[in-house]
């Protein structure tokens, strides 16, 4: 019966015998086409500007198919090129520049070089997916311009005479904005977003908007994205290190401003009851203009949010003895009387200590005022419609890890024993390691999720796991020594011991090993993000005889001091894989006015001897498969 069913769905999509034959000649047709560019990218870290300029240029991938299609003598490349890149400011820069005639031929000579850069990239793919892909409003003249040839001289007329009219019109900056994104759309498949959209920068808010309105993207969830998660899902200790963290680097105005979070009662009660020490001021970019009452209040909030943090998370320890954490109830290892503090056996005074509202009889209790200040925040946070869009979109678009394309897509790392076995982690008597670990903290994330209205249970309390847990595979570091950075001076104490996986994946067997534990080919790669690579200290992002690339370089300005750079991206095509190094971005202004990018180098990883087809691929396996659906329909069509 269940076959009769189906059946009968497939008919009323293939109507006739011939339908289904021509979608079988179709899928067969795209299993040979070469396969779709790849577009890897991490640790954004709310720095849109930079990250929207590396998406418009596919980290160098329209200048590279425009070297493809035009010599340096027929075309200035790095006009059009940022002519892709920013259509309207570039019109307007033009407009001022050039009039009347001037402007005429202007247009008319662009439209054509961007009809021939279009058609170029377009190549690799089906007349169907070009369609699609192609700007509702001049979908058909953009069509009828792809599609006809120049060289017959008939035609060309006949496209000369459509863009003069097009002109005549006044729709030609219409025309070319629509070109230009149906290039940049075409030059790039697939993006993958290996960790890491939120804090530190200004407008992870505008990224979320970016990758919704993107045409085809994965993600996979970064420790900064879990703690936003997390906040919505209910945890009030995320919430509270969320808060933190904004205040830290300024950027408190993305929660009240852009998701419409009332901030007001924690702002009166942080000025109740801290005042402003140098050791909190805020982390400011050179260019920000506050006044000192900002300042002072972002100091204020991130002191009360760090001690409310503390609290909450000394009451999640001691509930959840499963996690092995006893060791950061910090609050409860402190002489209150002498201000000292015994960690791992050493006693550090503590400065910059401040805690009025710490009951030293029972310090990870929360007062009546400070109960009702944390449900006020997370109930103002779940109800925030442009923030749960956001968080709806992570969820159904990102997971602790993808295999794709025989490569393994991790943001931090596989927590391993130093002799390469996989570390477990034991809850309700059950143990987990290796991929069975990523699969239960995916699990997990997914049930607090669907359950913001329960705050502290096994599910949720894991995602605050997920951020400071030494078997997390996003955080992978022995404690997370947040505390000791605020409150004691040793730095001795600040140091947070990092997996042994950060050492062993320079070993190209341990990262074979890995690959096949997740189903995947000793010749596939892993990519990672989380850990900034310091290139000017000679770190190279390429590991283990190229099966391992870490591609965070630091787009996040706090980072790139020590990394040097602004951010790697990888690029994976069906020649092969390409690491990008990028400089630090300046602006749009900049880049129109100068046409300046931010690709540096590309360095050549891999290349194939065959180009990698679409039939090779992850796409290619559904489409097989499809394609056997429809043969055993085609084969018993009544």
């Amino acid at each position: 019966m269940d076959d009769k069913k189906y059946y009968t769905l497939l008919k009323e999509k293939f109507p006739t015998k011939e339908h289904v034959a021509t979608e079988i000649i179709n899928l067969e047709a795209i299993l040979q086409l070469p396969k779709g560019t790849e577009h890897f990218i991490s640790d954004v870290h709310g720095e849109f500007l930079a990250f929207d300029h590396v998406l418009r240029n596919g980290s160098g991938s329209v200048k590279e198919k425009l070297r493809e299609c035009f010599t340096t003598k027929q075309v200035d490349l790095n006009a059009l090129a940022v002519l892709i890149y920013y259509p309207e400011q570039k019109l307007n820069q033009v407009k001022r520049q050039k009039k009347g005639n001037a402007l005429h031929d202007w247009y008319q000579k662009n439209i054509i070089l961007l009809v021939t850069a279009t058609n170029h990239a377009s190549k690799k793919y089906t007349r169907s997916k070009v369609r699609k892909a192609l700007p509702p409003r001049f979908s058909y003249i953009i069509e009828e311009l792809l599609t006809e040839s120049h060289e017959n001289q008939d035609k060309e007329h006949y496209l000369h005479a459509i863009i003069e009219k097009i002109i005549s019109l006044g729709q030609a900056d219409e025309l070319i904005e629509d070109l230009a994104y149906t290039i940049q759309r075409l030059v790039v498949d697939h993006l993958h977003v290996v960790g890491d959209i939120y804090d530190r920068g200004p407008a992870p808010d505008a990224i979320m908007d970016r990758l919704i309105a993107y045409h085809s993207v994965d993600i996979q969830w970064g420790n900064h994205d879990i703690i936003w998660m997390a906040a919505m899902a209910g945890s009030k200790v995320a919430l509270m290190n969320l808060l933190r963290i904004s205040a830290r680097y300024g950027n408190l105005d993305i929660i009240e401003e852009r998701y419409g979070i009332a901030l007001r009662p924690l702002v009166e009660y942080s000025r109740t009851h801290y005042t402003p020490q140098k050791k909190f001021a805020p982390k400011l970019a050179p260019t920000a203009d506050i006044s000192k009452l900002e300042k002072d209040t972002l100091n204020v909030v991130q002191q009360a949010t760090a001690i409310l943090q503390f609290k909450l998370e000394g009451q999640l320890i001691k509930r959840r003895p499963d996690f092995q954490l006893d060791k950061r109830r910090v609050l409860e290892h402190i002489d209150y009387e002498t201000k000292a503090i015994t960690l791992d056996g050493c006693t550090y005074p503590l400065v910059h200590f401040a805690a009025p509202t710490i009951d030293p009889n029972d310090p990870t209790a929360l007062t009546k005022e400070e109960t009702q200040l944390i449900e006020q925040l997370i109930q103002s946070v779940q109800q925030s419609e442009r923030l749960k869009r956001h968080m709806d979109f992570l969820i159904e678009k990102g997971s602790m890890y993808l295999c794709y394309n025989d490569n393994l897509l991790i943001h931090g790392c596989i927590p391993l024993h130093e002799n390469g076995d996989f570390k477990s982690l034991r809850i309700n008597n059950t143990q987990y390691a290796g991929k069975a670990l990523l699969d239960f903290f995916e699990q997990q994330v997914r049930i607090s999720y669907r359950q913001p209205e329960v705050k502290e249970d096994l599910a949720t309390d894991l995602l605050w796991y997920l951020w400071s847990g030494e078997c997390s595979s996003l955080f992978g570091k022995t404690a997370m020594t947040t505390f000791e950075r605020y409150y004691i001076k040793d730095p001795l104490a600040h140091i947070e011991h990092k997996n042994a996986y950060y050492n062993l994946r320079n070993d190209q067997r341990v990262c074979q090993d890995i690959l096949q534990a997740f189903g995947l080919s000793k010749t596939g790669h892993i990519i990672n993000g989380h850990t900034p690579v310091k290139e000017k200290d000679g770190e190279n992002p390429i590991k283990a005889n190229g099966q391992m690339l870490v591609i965070d370089g630091g787009f996040a300005k706090s980072y790139q001091k020590e990394t040097g750079i602004a951010g790697y991206t990888l690029l994976s095509n069906s020649y092969g894989l390409q690491l990008a190094a990028h400089q630090p971005f300046s602006s749009i202004e900049e880049a129109v006015l100068y046409g300046t990018d931010i690709v540096s180098t590309k360095r050549l990883i891999e290349t194939v001897d065959d180009r990698t087809t679409v039939k090779e691929t992850n796409i290619g396996t559904a489409l097989t498969l499809e394609m056997k659906d429809l043969e055993v329909l085609y084969a018993h069509y009544e």
